[in-house]
């Protein structure tokens, strides 16, 4: 029998309204991941949570954050970013649930700088490809959006 995959509460918040432990858990999650495990060249931390209209989301299963996201406002549109999975709890539909709840609840058009060997995945939500390759942080990247 097949383990059900776990059911993940999802949070959406302000970094004025976050909670100071949270909020270090996110970040030392992100910090982890993209400078840790993928050797990513830029900092993580790069005043962007700092705007007013930033806010965090994440997912928590049975304790601590496991995974999260940022949104970000950019011209109009809100630009997702940062989304991880603790190593952990990859391949169980976590990123999948963040960014269906950011589908659900967000308004307007969405874009992201996607790693480009995770474009396919993105696809599959509805997201395409819209512009050429790039390096970011040392990472290859391709612009994808969605307009609703």
């Amino acid at each position: 029998m097949t383990a059900e995959p776990p059911v993940p509460q999802i949070f959406c918040r302000r970094l004025d309204e976050m909670d100071p432990v949270v909020l270090y858990r996110l970040l030392w999650l992100r910090s982890r991941v993209f400078n840790g495990e993928q050797h990513a060249t830029d900092d993580d931390l790069d005043g962007r949570e700092l705007e007013s209209a930033s806010r965090l989301m994440w997912a928590e299963v049975d304790g601590p954050p496991v995974a999260c996201l940022r949104l970000l406002d950019e011209d109009g549109r809100t630009m997702i970013g940062r989304l991880v999975t603790e190593p952990a709890y990859r391949g169980r539909g976590i990123a999948a649930a963040l960014l269906r709840e950011v589908i659900a609840t967000v308004d307007g058009p969405l874009a992201f700088h996607a790693q480009a060997h995770l474009a396919g995945w993105y696809a599959r939500f509805g997201f395409a490809v819209d512009g050429p390759e790039f390096m970011e942080a040392g990472i290859l990247h391709v612009p994808m959006s969605m307009t609703r």
